[in-house]
């Protein structure tokens, strides 16, 4: 067998995170500035299924077998393939891992990498899934890295397109006929998606009448930024992202390092930012052009950003 490779990109949420667990609408791009690849090649008779990580510290091999462990999200992945495929004696194969995505960064690398090896091994065992039942199996692994996952990582990351995603509800995929620019900054640290979210979901059975105006006002403004995206007026996004970031630090999932970094981002010629994923840590995000891009980079770095780069989105 030829080696069979796939690959998925990592995504950023542009609006609604948080408030999409409490039934508001969130957007969502795929970054494909970031992907995970997997490579699925033949091995020797008998010798099982493994995967290995090449890029990981110890060069890490799994091997999948029935009855291995579960909590791990890759043998957990594959497990869930091999049963949707009704196979029941693991494939001789091994499935070689590359990411260039950031671990817990709120950038979506356990979704791609699920998606990615789930996407190889089917393809290997010449039954490819398609989008909805791969998005479902990716959507199980989810569980493993956030309890009660949104469903936004994977559906962006399986379909490979902007989704605009109310939870309970079928998702719509939107255009974006003006492609703009983002400058992403990482902190290098985060807090557990899971962690934030539990701290929200505190805050609105203890505080409801002063929570869910906030949350319905992030669901406002999610659908105004998809009428603005969809009709080539991205570049009027800025007040949304502003104003969305300081409803989220009522939530208490901002810090005192986002602000500040959108703070800086401004400062240095974006025309809006906001935190991006699960905040407290993690990313944000700056509306630039080509023309601000660089120094709004630069200016990320000089603040102790741990990673920055800019990306088109469309």
């Amino acid at each position: 067998m030829k080696p069979i490779a796939a690959t998925a990109p990592g995504k950023l949420i542009l609006f609604g995170e948080h408030a999409v667990v409490h039934g508001q609408p969130a957007l969502a791009v795929p970054l494909t500035a970031l992907t995970a690849t997997v490579t699925a090649e033949s091995t020797l008779p008998s010798s099982g299924l493994h995967i290995l990580l090449p890029d990981s510290r110890h060069h890490h091999t799994l091997r999948v077998y029935p009855g291995s462990d579960t909590e791990n999200a890759l043998v957990y992945t594959a497990q869930l393939v091999l049963k949707t495929l009704g196979i029941t004696s693991p494939p001789d194969l091994k499935l070689i891992l590359h990411s260039t995505i950031p671990l817990a960064s709120g950038f979506g690398s356990g979704a791609a990498v699920s998606a990615a090896l789930a996407q190889a091994l089917s393809q290997a065992l010449g039954h490819p899934l398609d989008h909805e039942t791969l998005n479902g199996l990716v959507y199980e692994v989810e569980k493993i890295h956030h309890g009660t996952p949104s469903g936004i990582d994977n559906t962006v990351i399986v379909y490979q397109k902007p989704v605009y995603f109310v939870r309970g509800k079928p998702l719509e995929t939107f255009t974006i006929p003006h492609p703009f620019w983002l400058v992403v900054g990482n902190l290098g640290h985060a807090t557990p998606t899971h962690i934030t979210v539990g701290a929200v979901r505190e805050l609105v059975e203890r505080e409801p009448k002063r929570i869910q105006p906030i949350l319905g006002r992030m669901g406002a403004i999610a659908n105004q930024a998809r009428t603005l995206i969809e009709t080539g007026q991205s570049d009027l996004l800025g007040p949304l992202m502003d104003e969305n970031h300081a409803l989220l630090r009522e939530l208490t999932v901002s810090d005192d390092e986002l602000d500040q970094f959108c703070v800086v981002a401004k400062q240095a010629g974006a025309t809006g930012a906001k935190l991006s994923g699960g905040g407290r840590g993690g990313n944000m995000i700056a509306l630039v052009d080509e023309k601000t891009a660089p120094a709004v980079q630069q200016a990320l770095k000089q603040a102790g950003a741990a990673k920055v780069f800019t990306t088109q989105v469309g």
